[in-house]
């Protein structure tokens, strides 16, 4: 099982790292970028300075919890398959359940959560467009 945790968080840091260099360095350099400018005008106070750096940051904010909220769906999506996995497994042991059978239970659980992981994988490409695509509007 610690196999297939480390494939879907490879899987997971690799989408990551492209958002990184596609979309979110942008916006970070767009934001500090702003926040020198806000700094740069005279005529501010402390305030309007804190209030016109605060408006610059607003595009990334909003990006890092778009992403945050999407990975946290990926992570309840790949729970529940590993979850139902477990159902069908359990709901199929009795109390007069051989230790054969549970072995062979074992293993058709594993290949569940390894489908589950695999289908998951799959759909990071997606994922990954959808949280592009947003981040562009």
């Amino acid at each position: 099982m610690e196999a297939i945790q480390a494939r879907v968080q490879e899987a997971v840091n690799k989408m990551l790292n492209t958002l990184d260099k596609d979309s979110v360095r942008e916006l970070q350099g767009d934001m500090y970028r702003c926040a020198a400018k806000c700094c740069d005008v005279d005529y501010y106070d402390m305030a309007q300075t804190q209030s016109c750096i605060e408006r610059c940051s607003v595009p990334i904010n909003a990006a890092q919890t778009l992403i945050q909220t999407e990975l946290n769906n990926y992570q309840e999506r790949l729970q529940r398959c590993a979850l139902d996995c477990q159902d069908k497994v359990r709901d199929k042991v009795t109390p007069t359940t051989s230790e054969q059978d549970i072995a062979m239970h074992k293993a058709q659980l594993e290949k569940c959560v390894v489908k589950c992981a695999d289908v998951n994988i799959d759909r990071l490409p997606e994922v990954m467009a959808r949280i592009k695509a947003s981040i562009r509007k």
